[in-house]
């Protein structure tokens, strides 16, 4: 009996192990995210792209791209799945690389046949151009706050991973995902400062919500699509997939829909142009290197975010990674704001800018690691162990 009861006991540690470890790389796939995010939009800032956005004019719903005029919503979705496409492209050169070198490439194109390989296919399709786009118009039409309406996706996630697999979500799971949910309301608030409620807005939140239920869907399949297949094969089909369909069919057939497909290839090859130190400031500023370190956090990230899922569930490993909503302005104030000087007014970085975070951002962090803490662990077991 004492001999069974020592087996059980090394049996539930090691499924305790297992499970922290699980929370610990979700959680690190939150900070990547936040990384990938910082040094897509330092990519997107520099080189030729400061010309493609700094050359807008608004006139009503109108923009310019090289001088050439089109709607301001095609234009922001035209240089929106074009940097989304290239980090993609590159994130997926990364981790097919990656898997190369550890001898896992013939299993690559195995997987790539096979049904849980077409299930991450279109895992990458939901979770990828879909949602992206999805995002990139509810972000034009509602602004800022789109982020923490996108942050949505662990609650989305955690039903499905219940409903679909039948995984664990308690009423404590319940309230922790709720407290993170407020922690990204929270973090958010500051972008209504100034909006104007109307049917656009509206509109946009309704759109926001569409990327939230697309990552949602992502989350929950892919994390338990990675219990049956190595999660790196996973992340490098994924990855792969967004990248192609959105820089070779998404992109070109918006440049299309604007009545400009010749602006495609010359555009697409002028994204990675720009000195590799700006003279001005003797800072790196070339927009192929944020896509080389950008692609690599994303590939990381989403992988991370995939194993994680798999470990302690989509609920859990969803929450954690929705810690994404306070390292995207983490990171963006320290490569934006800190690093390449964006936002400053007056000498000094401004609140206004984006760039720097607010007071309630930071207490939105505490709040959701409450809130993380509170899924992970029952605190009622602390006390029991101390008893004991």
């Amino acid at each position: 009996m004492n001999e069974n009861s020592q087996l059980l006991q090394a049996k539930n540690a090691r499924i305790s192990g297992f499970f922290k470890k699980g929370v610990l790389i979700a959680l690190i796939s939150g900070a990547l995210y936040g990384v990938y995010s910082a040094c897509l939009l330092a990519a997107t800032g520099s080189g030729e792209w400061v010309g493609w956005y700094g050359g807008w004019y608004v006139a009503g719903d109108s923009a310019t791209i090289n001088g050439i005029a089109m709607s301001f919503l095609i234009a922001v979705l035209i240089l929106g799945a074009l940097g989304s496409g290239i980090n993609d492209l590159v994130s997926a050169i990364w981790m097919v690389g990656k898997a190369a070198v550890k001898g896992k490439f013939k299993d690559y194109l195995r997987c790539l046949g096979s049904k849980p390989g077409i299930v991450m296919v279109i895992c990458a399709l939901i979770g990828g151009p879909v949602a992206s786009i999805a995002y990139l118009i509810a972000l034009t039409m509602a602004g800022p706050i789109a982020t923490p309406i996108s942050a949505l996706c662990p609650a989305i996630g955690a039903i499905i991973g219940r409903l679909l697999f039948k995984q664990n979500l308690n009423l404590r799971m319940v309230v922790g995902i709720l407290i993170c949910i407020a922690a990204t309301f929270m973090i958010g608030s500051t972008a209504f400062a100034g909006t104007e409620l109307n049917v656009q807005f509206l509109i946009g939140l309704a759109i926001a919500l569409i990327s939230a239920l697309g990552w949602g869907i992502e989350g929950a399949i892919a994390g338990f699509g990675t219990s049956v297949m190595d999660y790196e094969i996973a992340i490098s089909i994924r990855q792969a997939t967004s990248g192609i369909v959105a820089l070779f069919i998404v992109t070109p057939a918006l440049f299309l829909i604007a009545g400009h497909l010749g602006l495609y290839p010359s555009m697409l090859i002028d994204a990675f142009k720009g000195p590799f130190i700006d003279p001005d400031t003797s800072l790196l500023a070339s927009p192929l290197v944020f896509f080389l370190i950008s692609g690599l956090a994303a590939g990381m990230s989403f992988g991370f975010w995939y194993k994680g899922n798999s470990m302690c569930g989509a609920a859990l490993g969803m929450a954690c990674n929705g810690t994404f909503s306070f390292w995207v302005p983490f990171f963006s104030f320290l490569v934006c704001g800190l690093y390449l000087g964006w936002g400053y007014v007056d000498g000094s970085l401004s609140v206004a800018s984006g760039y720097v975070l607010a007071p309630i951002q930071w207490l939105a962090a505490v709040v959701m690691v409450v809130g993380i803490f509170l899924i992970a662990i029952n605190p009622l077991d602390l006390f029991k162990k101390k008893e004991a």
